[in-house]
């Protein structure tokens, strides 16, 4: 029998496996507590390509409509499109149904508010009481909403990035481009966008049908087809999204990865030559981004993992950019939301006023060696861990615990904390020497592992 994975709620939203954690009934719910929570309204609804998100939409559309609120389908869409669509129609609120990175047997709920971003801890705890009371705005027929679908819910998103970058510029140097969609959302805005930027484009993975051409996260383990595409192509550059589109990786032109931290490093470190200011990343992500900053002494402010805590650190400090490791770029001027066309234009613009290329611009940024890796726990036994860690290193190093445990070193750290999205310990670590980052990691899984063995 197989196990069963629990259902993750979290600032991330809900996540589960379809059929198992995560069920039509559920969705429902969740869609009339939502609907509840935001009042009678437009409530837009945008999804991924997985198999099962017509399923969980259609649900989620009973949802909203018992409650009172009219559903504005938008299909097959961008995250940060659903996003930047959600705040221009003016509609209460939407539901994004993704499981970004998740393999394709999961799906999930991400909520949004009038603003056109996540909920934050507070609005989720509010909405989630409603959820959990199971107290729903019911409405009599009389007051029920039609179901609505509108047509090209990318344009607003694509307008906003031709309005900010230099169209004229990317398009003069014509760049070879070999950008991999993995079967996902981004696929819906990819050609248009890369066809306004004047790039010879060559796509791959651009099916709608929810089969992940490779798992969804873009790793370089996951990334051999778009590697020797962009040999074969001779390409300037190669494009990866995740499931849903909010996050970037990038393949230089001799074909080698240059991981997902890269991307928002580029984006941080062209945006501050441009305009300096204040930078938010999260405490998973790499030291370069203070460093780039310190080069013209700018600060940097670190927050929890989660989209939503990075953006609200952007709106409070006015921070030029933002963002986090994991490929997502956040720059405010376009929408304060992970987007991975937002990063895709940095880049070339940044490839075309330089006249660099990708392996000429990674240069200019420190160089760090970074593991990220993971341990199966329960949410129980993940919260007992970091409590265990935080007694034993209390005092004795540098530590933060507003996420977990960040421990940093003289010439190291490491970051362990539950995951929002997967019942795992995360743990994240990077030094500029790779067998001691190695050494770091493999040590705190040893002691990790026992504190789970002692329980």
């Amino acid at each position: 029998m197989r196990k069963r994975l629990p259902l993750k709620i979290s600032i991330s939203g809900v996540r589960g496996v379809t059929g198992d954690s995560l069920t039509p009934q559920l969705s429902a719910s969740f869609a009339q507590a939502f609907g509840s929570y935001l009042g009678r309204g437009k409530v837009i609804v945008g999804q991924d390509t997985r198999a099962s998100g017509t399923m969980i939409k259609n649900a989620i559309f009973s949802g909203l409509l018992s409650v009172g609120c009219q559903p504005v389908n938008i299909d097959i869409c961008p995250i940060p499109s659903i996003l930047i669509f959600t705040k221009e129609k003016k509609a209460v609120g939407g539901i994004a149904v993704t499981a970004s990175h998740n393999p394709k047997d999961w799906n999930g709920l991400k909520f949004i508010n009038a603003k056109g971003l996540f909920l934050n801890h507070p609005q989720i705890e509010e909405f989630l009481d409603i959820y959990h009371q199971g107290d729903f705005s019911l409405v009599t027929v009389d007051h029920y909403r039609s179901l609505v679908s509108e047509k090209n819910p990318t344009n607003i998103h694509l307008n906003k990035l031709l309005n900010y970058l230099d169209v004229d510029l990317i398009r003069r140097k014509k760049f070879k481009v070999v950008a991999d969609c993995c079967n996902g959302a981004g696929t819906v805005l990819m050609p248009q966008f890369l066809k306004n930027l004047g790039c010879q484009m060559t796509l791959i993975n651009t099916t709608l049908d929810g089969a992940f051409a490779h798992h969804p996260e873009p790793l370089p383990e996951n990334l051999n087809r778009l590697i020797n595409m962009v040999k074969e192509k001779k390409a300037d550059i190669g494009f990866v999204q995740d499931a849903d589109a909010d996050r970037l990786s990038i393949i230089n032109e001799k074909g080698e990865p240059i991981g997902e931290e890269l991307s928002l490093a580029l984006a941080v470190k062209y945006i501050l030559n441009k305009k300096p200011g204040a930078v938010v990343t999260n405490l998973s992500t790499t030291q370069a981004i203070d460093d780039i900053s310190g080069e013209i002494n700018v600060p940097v402010f670190r927050t929890k993992i989660g989209e939503i805590n990075v953006v609200e650190e952007i709106i409070n400090k006015k921070a030029v950019i933002g963002g986090e490791g994991n490929g997502g770029v956040i720059l405010p001027e376009i929408h304060p939301c992970r987007d991975s066309f937002t990063a895709m234009g940095l880049i070339l613009e940044y490839m075309a006023s330089s006249g660099k290329s990708v392996s000429q611009l990674r240069q200019g940024i420190p160089k760090y060696y970074m593991i990220k890796d993971k341990i199966d726990a329960t949410s129980d036994q993940a919260h007992h861990i970091i409590r265990e860690l935080k007694k034993q290193y209390s005092g004795k190093e540098q530590i933060s615990t507003l996420d977990g445990l960040k421990i940093n070193f003289s010439q190291a750290w490491i970051h362990i904390r539950p995951s929002n999205t997967e019942p795992i310990i995360r743990l994240v670590a990077e030094a500029k020497n790779r067998k001691m980052v190695e050494n770091l990691v493999e040590s705190f899984k040893k002691e990790i592992l026992e504190v789970m063995e002692w329980k």
